[in-house]
Parts: C-alpha cells; structure tokens; sequence
C-alpha cells in the first residue's frame, strides 16, 4: 500500500554520528528542478554513473537542505548551509552514501513498489504465472452451462 504523507513537513535525517541534515520533502517538482540543474544538464554524455550521481546528487542537495546540525569550518564553527558548503559535505563519501540511502532512494523504492505488478519488461505476458487450473478433457465433453436468469 501507498501511504501519502498530505502534511509535506521538512524532516531531519541523520547521515553520520553527530550529524543531521533538514530535508524538504522528495517532491515531483523538486526531482524535476533538479533535472533541470545547469550543472546536471552540463554533464558530459561520456560522463561515469559514478559522476552523474555526484551531479545529481549535489544539484538535489543545494535545493533540499534546509538546516543542519554537527557541521562547522575548519576552525570547528558551525556553519550554515550553501551551495558550496552542500557541495563540500557531499565530497565526503560516507555523507553521500548515507544522503542516498536516506533521501534518494525514497523515491527509487516508490519506483520499485509501482513496478511490483508491472508487466513482463519484455511487454509480454511470458512473466506470467497461470492462476487457474486447465480445463481437463472430460468437462470438455459436458453440456455447456446455462447462462444465469435475469431480473
């Protein structure tokens, strides 16, 4: 089953000991915005998945961030978000994993529970599994049953 979340509240997410992230809500227009990033659309066709994930990655991140705790400069002060301190957060590989596992793959989940009963990926029905039994040969032989009264 779906479970629609109607409030669309910001949640925290913890992507590593100490540190937590404030996330909008994966939204249809946010995954469109990010598509649409320059910086996604800039990356080069004979780009790695490895680098089109960073892409898109970092362009969701500047736009889904909107607080964090247990982040500072080098000189260990807290620091609010920016683009380029998102950008520098996600350069940490652990940080990635967890923004992916957490955040990202919410919506890829969503898309594997839509695909549950999709059909055979070849657009056939040679996936399918029979849910009756065959007819056998000797009820083949029977009289057909009346058709049922109406009214």
């Amino acid at each position: 089953m779906l479970t629609l979340d109607l409030t669309n509240a910001p949640r925290w997410h913890d992507l590593a000991p100490g540190v937590r992230v404030q996330l909008r809500p994966l939204t249809t227009a946010l995954m469109v915005a990010t598509r649409a990033d320059p910086e996604v659309e800039a990356v080069p066709e004979a780009a790695s998945d490895e680098e089109r994930a960073m892409a898109f990655a970092k362009a969701l991140a500047r736009r889904a961030v909107l607080a964090w705790e247990g982040i500072g400069d080098a000189d260990g002060t807290s620091i609010d978000p920016s683009p380029e301190a998102i950008d520098a957060l996600l350069d940490i590989w652990p940080i990635f994993e967890a923004f992916q596992l957490t955040y990202v793959s919410k919506g890829l989940l969503l898309e594997q529970e839509k695909n549950a009963y999709a059909p055979s990926p070849n657009g056939s029905t040679a996936g399918a599994h029979d849910t009756a039994k065959p007819a056998s040969p000797a009820r083949a032989t029977r009289k057909p049953a009346r058709t049922a009264p109406r009214g």
